[in-house]
């Protein structure tokens, strides 16, 4: 067992990390699920019956961890929409940005930031799918939904996710004025 829970973690750790960074959006609270998860994982080992693969039941572990801390914290958003600047958190460099590095970190900056206005069942289909880079069948699994349900709660996250970067950008979701 103890091989196979260190494969498991060597294996897919930084996976799992990303995918709860991308929801919860901090990195000490992405750290501390990153440990809730493992501790979950060699508890119920023992009870994976390999209907999965091992990376989709560590998801699906995961997003269940996930929600668990939303509903935690019940004010997570307005926490970090209040201590999150996006004005300070720009990436420097000693040498100037070129423009078009600049926008692109920009629209960046913008489209996690509206990521972070989405219902969660939008964000968990949209970090999975675009940014763990999961097919269909596999987000499906994790969640625990047919493929149809994946695939129209995407199109609808997609469509809401562009409707929020719309309204940023009308709004003048400008972080370079100064």
């Amino acid at each position: 067992m103890n091989t196979v829970f260190q494969e498991l973690y060597e294996k897919y750790h930084q996976d799992v990390y990303q995918f709860l960074y991308y929801m919860v959006n901090n990195k000490e609270q992405a750290e501390d699920l990153v440990q809730e998860v493992y501790i979950k994982v060699l508890r119920s080992y023992d009870r994976f019956e390999g209907k999965s693969s091992e990376k989709t039941w560590l998801f699906s572990i995961a997003k269940h961890v996930a929600i668990d801390s939303f509903r935690k914290h019940k004010g997570w958003k307005n926490k970090l929409l209040e201590t999150f600047d996006w004005n300070k958190q720009q990436v420097r460099d000693h040498a100037p940005l070129p423009e078009e590095i600049a926008l692109q970190n920009e629209q960046v900056q913008q489209m996690y930031l509206c990521l972070d206005k989405c219902k969660v069942d939008h964000r968990l289909v949209l970090v999975l799918r675009y940014i763990q880079a999961l097919t269909i069948q596999e987000t499906a699994q994790i969640l625990g939904w047919t493929e149809s349900k994946v695939k129209t709660t995407q199109h609808r996250a997609l469509k809401v996710l562009k409707t929020y970067m719309e309204e940023l950008q009308e709004k003048g979701g400008n972080s370079n004025a100064s």
